[in-house]
């Protein structure tokens, strides 16, 4: 799209036809097909032609985030289907006594927010997202629970990572991309970090690593996890792990075992896209020879 002039839209951008630009500050009233002015591009609501009850989000071309109004327990991204079986074999569903506190570094729709919701009533979670104008569409279209249980915070996620008290989550989940690869800031070793410091004692560290074939980036995302956390787990499907395409990589991280629960496994076999899920071992093997992402370093002054 051409840059802004005198008569331009919102975010730098010219109107364009078929885009509504509602005004900052005006909260929606359910959801609307159509593509939206947002802070950082455009977003795309598209009903689901399968599921009556169902709403695609793409943001900035990508697909994002689905939701079913009526279901929050559905989860129609597989990818996240694994990260909900990962915390729920931690923290059992129908055993867990005490309120668990989850961080959700990237917002989309909310929707493992909101399945986390349904799952654990008590929980206290927060969704850091970039995108002002987004969170406000999200709150309006999908009626997600209100402060304090789920509360949307506008920030970069590094920034607000780093404002956070140590040992206050139980779960921190990366969910963040900017177009095909997680921006680099939230992927280094400086960063892990300040997530181990965040996160309280038995807290896991669940992240989304989006790859190619070669699995380049996955292999340097787990070898920076595992360079952090004692204990470590991969899922993907079996095709992702073999580098025969593109896809989601699912990592986690914690200071206690991830992988002693032999209904995980069976679980994750279950589904659509079934799963496997390596352990420590077979994680560090995988990213032998991988470096640790770290911060660049600050160029240095001649005396």
């Amino acid at each position: 799209m051409a840059k802004r002039g005198k008569s331009g839209g919102r975010n730098g951008l010219r109107p364009v036809a078929g885009v509504v630009d509602v005004p900052k500050g005006t909260r929606p009233d359910g959801p609307v097909e159509g593509v939206y002015y947002i802070d950082t591009g455009d977003c795309q609501l598209i009903a689901d032609q399968d599921n009556s009850t169902g709403w695609l989000l793409k943001i900035n071309g990508v697909m994002s985030s689905h939701i079913d109004l009526a279901d929050p327990l559905f989860l129609d991204f597989e990818y996240m289907r694994w990260m909900a079986a990962l915390i729920e074999s931690r923290w059992p569903t129908k055993a867990a006594a005490h309120k668990l506190r989850g961080l959700h570094l990237g917002g989309g729709a909310c929707s493992l927010a909101r399945y986390f919701h349904a799952a654990y009533p008590d929980a206290r979670q927060v969704v850091v997202e970039l995108d002002g104008k987004l969170a406000e569409y999200v709150r309006g279209w999908f009626d997600l629970p209100k402060a304090p249980l789920l509360r949307l915070r506008v920030g970069e996620a590094r920034e607000v990572t780093e404002t956070l008290t140590a040992d206050t989550r139980d779960f921190i989940i990366r969910d963040v991309f900017a177009g095909s690869l997680t921006p680099r800031p939230l992927t280094t070793a400086e960063f892990t970090e300040h997530i181990k410091r965040v996160l309280a004692p038995g807290g896991i560290y669940v992240v989304n690593s989006g790859d190619a074939p070669d699995l380049k980036n996955a292999r340097e995302d787990a070898a920076t996890i595992a360079a952090a956390f004692e204990h470590t787990v991969i899922i993907a499907d079996p095709a992702m792990l073999k580098g025969r395409r593109y896809g989601n990589v699912v990592m986690a991280g914690s200071d206690t075992p991830l992988d002693g629960d032999p209904q995980l496994a069976r679980r994750l076999l279950g589904g659509a896209v079934p799963a496997h899920i390596w352990n420590d071992a077979q994680v560090r093997a995988f990213a032998t020879g991988s470096p640790v992402r770290h911060d660049p370093q600050p160029p240095s002054i001649a005396p």
